[in-house]
């Protein structure tokens, strides 16, 4: 489970670089900018997407195994791990609509060489997924984090540091229709989104370090 975590975290971080590196837009760029990415750096969006399709099952397998885990000692983690599964469960379902708009965007760019209604379409529902997908991360990592600290699988620190990025990113996604209109308001949510990947660090360490000699996480 330790393993799963870190593992995550990795993999966001290099989907994350990969897209920053090659300079993609923005929501709140100009449609022409995004059709120029998309026509140019088709190469970028499919490693982006296909670390997507490892994120979800990383996911879900470090939130299941932190529900085992969890529920094996009871206590009030239990009632916060299922929230964090069922969590994880739709912030899955809206990573998945975010992946296949972004393919859309890509496809559709490689055909046109002026921006059209339809792009800007697909765009936008890419946008709003992702601002949608915000609050489902931060009720999961709300959840991940109470659930895991209940039950003496973290520290106190990494709680609060749930806790305050998850609400965050709850805060982030009350602006989704904004967002997917390219309001500035999705930076609101980035710390939070910053806060996961240490927390999947921090709690996955911890983890791997507090198991015990021949067994697994």
């Amino acid at each position: 489970m330790g393993a799963t975590a870190i593992a995550l975290a990795a993999s966001v971080a290099v989907q994350n670089a990969v897209v920053i590196w090659t300079g993609a837009p923005s929501y709140a760029d100009p449609i022409e900018k995004v059709l120029a990415y998309h026509a140019e750096h088709r190469g970028a969006v499919a490693i982006a997407v296909g670390l997507e399709a490892l994120n979800i099952p990383l996911l879900l397998g470090f939130l299941t195994g932190l529900h085992g885990r969890v529920g094996r000692r009871g206590g009030a983690g239990a009632d916060w791990s299922r929230l964090a599964v069922a969590a994880g469960a739709t912030l899955s379902a809206v990573f998945a609509l975010y992946a296949v708009s972004w393919n859309v965007v890509v496809l559709s760019a490689g055909e046109l060489t002026e921006p059209s209604p339809e792009l800007e379409l697909a765009w936008q529902l890419h946008a709003g997924a992702f601002a949608l997908a915000l609050p489902a991360l931060g009720t999961t990592f709300v959840g991940a984090a109470l659930a895991a600290g209940a039950s003496g699988l973290t520290r106190p620190w990494p709680r609060l540091l749930g806790v305050a990025g998850g609400v965050l990113l709850i805060a982030a996604g009350t602006a989704n229709l904004a967002i997917a209109d390219g309001s500035s308001l999705l930076l609101v949510g980035m710390p939070g989104y910053a806060a996961w990947l240490v927390w999947l660090v921090v709690t996955g360490v911890g983890l791997v370090r507090a198991r015990p000699a021949g067994t697994a996480t």
